[in-house]
């Protein structure tokens, strides 16, 4: 789940493609639409689910930029 306040979720394809969708926050009505297909919807709650399930179907975009780094090479061969 992503922090409340962030306006983007952005995942890369199996090509190295980034895909993006906004999240737009109007009082308590939140719209999330995708840059990369044009796709939109509104959501009273929660958007992020929504547009991470969009980002895997409709583009097979799943891995995070920002997940878990892998640890480096050198430090696999110098250890801890």
């Amino acid at each position: 789940m992503s922090p409340i306040g962030r306006d983007r979720i952005s995942r890369w394809d199996q090509h190295g493609r980034e895909h993006v969708v906004r999240v737009r926050h109007r009082g308590m009505r939140r719209t999330i639409s995708c840059e990369t297909c044009g796709w939109h919807r509104g959501t009273p709650f929660a958007p992020w689910p929504k547009a991470v399930e969009h980002l895997a179907g409709a583009h097979q975009a799943t891995v995070d930029p920002a997940g878990p780094r892998q640890p480096s090479r050198r430090a696999a061969v110098d250890g801890p």
